[in-house]
């Protein structure tokens, strides 16, 4: 990851709504959710809704499918463990080997 994606994922989850979509989305893994059903769940009309997920999913953050006549979202775990893993591989004053086991737990896939 580099500064202008992970300005791009800051700013997404800097605003109340879509960090709580993308918690949401989150919570229910692999199976990810309708766009209705999100907007159901966290009583959100569907434009706005529709512009949240925009915005995250260009962040990288969510990915869009496809099912029939609906649209169903999923976290993008790449783009969360690319965000984590850039925040923290200067971490530490200079000792990234400080670091290395809780970046290693991030970037592990699984």
């Amino acid at each position: 990851m580099d500064m202008p994606n992970a300005l791009a994922a800051f700013d997404a989850l800097g605003q109340p709504s879509r960090l709580t979509v993308f918690r949401l989305l989150v919570q229910t893994g692999g199976a990810g959710l309708a766009a209705g059903d999100i907007a159901t769940r966290l009583d959100m009309k569907p434009n706005t809704l529709s512009t949240h997920l925009g915005i995250l999913e260009s962040a990288g953050l969510i990915a869009a499918q496809r099912q029939g006549r609906s649209i169903r979202y999923f976290a993008q775990m790449e783009g969360l463990r690319g965000l984590m893993a850039w925040m923290l591989q200067d971490c530490c004053g200079g000792n990234p080997d400080a670091c290395a086991p809780l970046l290693d737990m991030i970037t592990q896939k699984g």
